[in-house]
């Protein structure tokens, strides 16, 4: 009987060293992810989960495509030449509805927009509502998105508004000046620049509770391969958790090779103001894991956008988000604190 048990242990352990092996030996599901933009530290954890093989041991053969000026990899997705999208905020899901384009939003990897105002440190400017006495350097989508939010919520006025060219020199040279930007960038080069440090003022702080860099993909690769999204919505969390508080070397790596005007110095800050803000782990992350979404920040956000008039009451913003693949703590015990 003893060595029938042990026959029978080997065979089982056998059988799972075979099971494990024939799983590894699948082929990978090659998928294609755009971003927004140039490749940056705000893209890291997207890098890491390339560069580390978490995408691999996911069974995901990932391409990372960068976006950039006058590129607009949404409409590749849409037309069915991509798999997944990097949303820049819940206003671009919320258009998507209004229109019945199918795609749909299955993670947001920024509990926090990452856009902020900027001041000179010694023009009395302490609190946000104090920028209503400078000129504000704002860009056309932000005139027709968060400013419309400004207005309604604190008052701001639109005539003291002047375009946004993405230069800070007319920052620089006027001090009675604030000026957009990212928090992970913009800030970096004043101080880099002016050599001085601006004042901060980030929105999300003030109530904009719109999620940033969302994955976005269409409703027939939801309903037709589930198991896919929630490998690559899992895997990009595990790889957003390696960047920030892991070794990030290989990734920013890449990056700079992607984007030849990246530098290690950028990188770091842009690194380091993510910790310091909670650009990624905060809010419903914190239990949710990284890519956490909720119901309730979905209205309030929505709601907020109505009464400012950016949108529509009667779209069902409902149909531009899905919870099915976040909220299940992926990755969270590789937070420092965890």
């Amino acid at each position: 009987m003893q060595k029938l048990s042990a026959f029978s242990a080997a065979l089982g352990f056998f059988a799972i060293v075979s099971s494990v092996g024939a799983v590894h030996g699948q082929p990978l599901d090659k998928v294609t992810f755009a971003t927004n933009w140039v490749a940056q530290a705000e893209h890291g954890g997207f890098y890491q989960a390339v560069v580390d093989g978490t995408y691999k041991k996911y069974g995901l053969d990932v391409t990372l495509l960068p976006g950039g000026p006058n590129v607009n990899h949404r409409l590749q997705l849409i037309a069915g030449r991509i798999e997944f999208y990097m949303a820049a905020n819940t206003l671009q899901a919320f258009d998507a509805a209004a229109q019945n384009i199918p795609t749909l939003v299955v993670a947001a990897m920024f509990q926090k927009d990452p856009q902020v105002l900027l001041a000179h440190p010694d023009q009395g400017i302490e609190k946000f509502t104090d920028l209503k006495n400078l000129t504000l350097l704002i860009s056309k989508e932000g005139i027709a998105s968060y400013f419309q939010w400004m207005k309604h919520d604190f008052g701001f006025s639109e005539s003291k508004v002047k375009p946004y060219t993405f230069n800070p020199q007319p920052f620089l040279v006027d001090k009675r000046t604030a000026m957009q930007g990212y928090v992970t960038s913009e800030p970096y080069t004043i101080e880099t620049q002016g050599g001085f440090k601006p004042k901060i003022f980030l929105i999300a702080d003030q109530g904009w509770d719109s999620y940033s860099t969302l994955i976005e993909t269409r409703r027939d690769l939801v309903a037709k391969k589930p198991d896919l999204v929630q490998r690559f919505v899992d895997a990009s969390a595990i790889g957003w958790y390696h960047y920030l508080y892991g070794d990030n070397a290989a990734a920013n790596a890449r990056i700079r090779r992607d984007n030849p005007e990246m530098t290690e110095a950028r990188l770091a800050y842009s690194i380091a103001k993510m910790k310091e803000y909670g650009i990624v782990d905060s809010g419903d992350a914190v239990k949710g894991g990284i890519g956490a979404m909720s119901d309730a920040r979905m209205k309030s956000f929505f709601d907020k956008m109505v009464a400012s008039g950016v949108v529509k009451a009667g779209i069902d913003y409902k149909k531009s988000y899905t919870l099915q693949f976040v909220n299940k703590g992926v990755g969270a015990q590789l937070h420092p604190n965890n």
